[in-house]
C-alpha cells in the first residue's frame, strides 16, 4: 500500500507553505511539488532536487527530507519504542520516521499527518533523571522508554544522547513547540558509553576558543546537575518563533558522511555555488583551519551546514560538533589539498589559493585561529576541563602547524 505524507514549509510564526506530496511504494519515493509553492516557494535543496511541475522519482529518500530524520541516537530512542509495542523498526518505513517527527523535526519542514507520540507530562522536566535514562538506553536495558525522553530527543542527529528542550534560566520544558513564553530551543547533551565525565566541559572550552578564533557559534553554557556537567547550546534553526530551513552538506551534494569522501576544496566550492558569498567562503576556510589547529578531525560532511532565510538567501550555519576528536585512522575525516594525516601550512595555502582567499587575508586568518588555540588552557581551566585531559590536548594541539 501506498504511503503518502504532505510537506509543509514553515516560512515564518504565522505563514505555513504546502511544499507538496511524499509517497513510498516498493522502496521507491515519489514527489510532487504544490503549484503555489512552485510560483512562490524557493529552491530547497538547489543541486539534487529541483522544483519543478510533474512527478520525481527516487531510488532514496531526498537528501533535504532525510535531513529532517532522526540519526543515531534519535532512531535508537524510536526503535526502542516500536520494539516496547512489539512492532518491527524493519517494518517503519521512512515515511513512518517522518510522519513520527511530524512538526517536531530539525529545520522548518515539518509533515503530515503526524504520528501521535505517547503523552508527555507538561510539567518541567528534570536533567538529571533524562540523563540518567538515556544510559539505560545506551545500555541496551530493556524498560519502558520515558516519554519526555522520546518527546525531548526523538529528533536530534549524531550517535551521543540529547534532548532539546525549552530552556528558561535552570528551567527546562520539552513538549510540542512553540515552548511557552520566556522559554528558548536549546540542545542538551548527554554523556556517551565511555566518555569521561568532562566531557562536556570539554566541548564548552571549545565553544568558547571558537568563538575567539572569529567563528559563529549560537549562545551555549555547561548545565551542571548531579548526575554530570552537560554541554547545551541554542538551537540555530531556530530565531525565537521562527523557524529556518536547514540543509546538512553530506544531503545537499549527496555525500555519505559515514566514510571519508571529501576534500575542503570541495566544500569552498559548494560555499560559493550555493551562497554567492565570499564571506562565507571565508568562514569555511576558518573553520577548516580550526578544525586542524584544535585537533577536530571528526569534521565530517554532516558536521556542515547552511541556513536559508528568504530576506539573504543561503548561508553558512554556525560552527557545531567542535570539540577534541580523532578522526577515522587518525587522520581528517576531510582532507586538505588531497592531505589528512598532516596538513600543514602548505595545505592552507593551496587551499586558500584554490578559493580565492589573497595570500594576506589567508595569513591572518591562520594566526588569528592559532592565537585563540594557544589559548586552550585558560578555556579549559575556565571551564573546569581536569589538568590530565587539558595537558594531553594541549600537547597534540602543538603538534599542529
Amino acid at each position: 500500500m501506498m504511503r503518502r505524507l504532505q510537506v509543509r514549509y514553515h516560512a515564518s510564526p504565522d505563514r505555513t507553505m504546502t511544499v507538496g506530496e511524499l509517497a513510498e511504494d516498493c522502496g521507491q519515493f515519489f514527489f510532487s511539488f504544490d503549484e503555489s509553492f512552485i510560483a512562490h516557494g524557493f529552491p530547497l535543496s538547489p543541486f539534487k532536487f529541483p522544483v519543478a511541475p510533474g512527478l520525481q522519482t527516487f531510488a532514496n529518500l531526498p537528501g533535504v527530507l532525510d535531513d529532517a530524520l532522526p540519526d543515531g541516537w534519535g532512531r535508537l530512542l524510536m526503535d526502542r519504542f516500536l520494539r516496547q509495542k512489539d512492532i518491527s523498526p524493519s517494518a517503519f518505513t521512512e515515511l513512518d520516521r517522518l510522519a513520527w517527527m511530524g512538526e517536531h523535526a530539525l529545520g522548518a519542514l515539518s509533515f503530515h499527518p503526524p504520528a501521535r507520540m505517547p503523552d508527555a507530562s507538561p510539567e518541567g522536566i528534570e536533567l538529571g533523571r533524562l540523563a540518567r535514562e538515556s544510559q539505560v538506553v545506551m545500555a541496551g536495558e530493556f524498560g519502558e522508554v520515558l516519554p519526555e525522553l522520546l518527546q525531548a530527543g526523538g529528533s536530534p542527529g549524531g550517535a551521543r544522547p540529547k534532548v532539546l528542550a525549552g530552556v528558561r534560566g535552570d528551567d527546562l520544558v520539552t513538549g510540542p513547540e512553540p515552548y511557552p513564553d520566556g522559554y528558548e530551543p536549546w540542545l542538551i547533551k548527554f554523556f556517551a558509553r565511555g566518555d569521561p565525565p568532562d566531557t562536556g566541559a570539554v566541548e564548552e572550552a571549545y565553544a568558547c576558543m571558537a568563538q575567539a578564533a572569529g567563528i559563529a557559534f549560537p549562545d551555549h553554557r555547561l548545565f551542571e546537575v548531579p548526575e554530570g556537567r552537560f554541554f547545551g547550546v541554542r538551537r540555530f534553526d531556530r530565531e525565537g518563533r521562527r523557524r529556518l530551513h536547514m540543509h546538512s552538506l553530506a544531503n545537499l551534494i549527496g555525500a555519505d558522511f559515514r566514510v571519508p569522501c571529501l576534500d575542503y576544496q570541495e566544500i569552498h566550492k559548494v560555499t560559493r555555488l550555493l551562497t554567492g558569498n565570499q564571506v562565507e567562503v571565508r568562514q569555511v576556510y576558518r573553520l577548516m583551519v580550526f578544525n586542524v589547529l584544535a585537533h577536530n578531525r571528526d569534521d565530517h560532511a554532516k558536521n556542515f551546514a547552511f541556513l536559508y532565510r528568504p530576506e539573504d538567501g543561503w548561508r553558512l550555519a554556525p560552527g557545531f560538533d567542535l570539540t577534541y576528536a580523532d578522526g577515522p585512522g587518525g587522520e581528517h575525516t576531510t582532507t586538505l589539498a588531497g592531505e589528512g594525516r598532516a596538513p600543514g601550512l602548505a595545505q592552507f595555502r593551496r587551499v586558500a589559493e584554490a578559493a580565492g582567499i589573497g595570500a594576506n587575508d589567508a595569513a591572518q586568518i591562520v594566526a588569528q585561529v592559532r592565537e585563540a588555540v594557544d589559548q586552550w588552557p585558560v578555556f579549559a581551566r575556565a571551564s573546569g576541563v581536569r589538568p590530565a585531559t587539558w595537558k594531553r590536548i594541549a600537547k597534540t594541539a602543538k603538534r599542529s602547524p
